[in-house]
């Protein structure tokens, strides 16, 4: 056994085995999802009932692990759109390591069809969610590589506002310019210059970029894109504050 000290001892191994345990296809028993040629336009018109997250009259007892994990969604959405529910019930097949076959061609006609519906009836986290989705399921090059981008964009900004929590900090709330420590930052990077560096520009605009060629994921990633600018409690939002205070101090202001 190597006496390395690695954050995961196993390495792939030990990450493929716990990003795979949660991922076993649904069992369905006598269920399916709806048929991709199923009308979206009724779907958005009705509204997703109380009972949805009850057992129905005629289901077992037990019923399946697809019957618990619909109930459980649909607790999300009474209320609101079947359209929006589907959505969600999609998305949650497409994070198995298998679905039915119309699963992913009817999350893509969705978003084909009904982008501006969705975009309304859907909170932040169910709209991420749906972006990264597009990163193992996109139609074209386009959609699946924006998709991975904002996959990894969104998923390291969690980790990243997480772990500051313990900092004492809240979101909205800046370090001191004079607290920076003058240590060396990990993988041998270069440290990011806050008056003149340009990394948080280099990293979200050629993917906004690359996002608004292709219409069929255009409208949800300029949405969310849009919707990460308006944030202000964002490490995008502090650096451009720091920015500015640092900017005004060395002005006399």
């Amino acid at each position: 056994m190597s006496s390395e000290d690695l954050t995961y001892p196993s390495g792939l191994q030990e990450l493929s085995e716990r990003h795979n345990s949660r991922r076993k296809p649904f069992d369905f028993g006598e269920e399916s999802l709806p048929a991709l040629d199923i009308d979206l336009t009724g779907l958005r018109d009705r509204i997703v009932p109380a009972s949805a997250t009850t057992r129905q009259k005629g289901e077992p007892l037990r019923g399946t692990h697809w019957m618990r994990k619909r109930r459980k969604i649909a607790e999300e959405f009474v209320g609101n759109s079947e359209l929006a529910y589907l959505n969600a019930l999609l998305i949650s097949n497409l994070r198995k390591t298998d679905a039915p076959p119309q699963t992913a061609p009817l999350f893509l006609r969705l978003w084909a069809e009904e982008h501006e519906h969705l975009i309304a009836a859907l909170d932040l986290r169910w709209k991420v969610s749906s972006i990264m989705t597009f990163a193992d399921h996109g139609a074209t090059d386009v959609q699946r590589q924006v998709g991975q981008a904002m996959r990894m964009l969104f998923a390291m900004m969690k980790l990243y506002e997480f772990e500051r929590l313990y900092s004492g900090f809240k979101p909205r709330k800046l370090f001191g310019l004079g607290n920076r420590k003058r240590a060396a930052l990990p993988m041998q990077m270069e440290k990011f210059s806050l008056t003149n560096g340009g990394l948080d520009a280099n990293t979200l605009a050629p993917v906004w970029e690359l996002a608004l060629t292709d219409r069929g994921i255009a409208p949800l990633a300029n949405h969310l894109f849009e919707e990460l600018n308006r944030d202000d409690g964002t490490i995008f939002r502090r650096l451009r504050r720091m920015r500015d205070e640092l900017t005004e101090k060395r002005a006399g202001k």
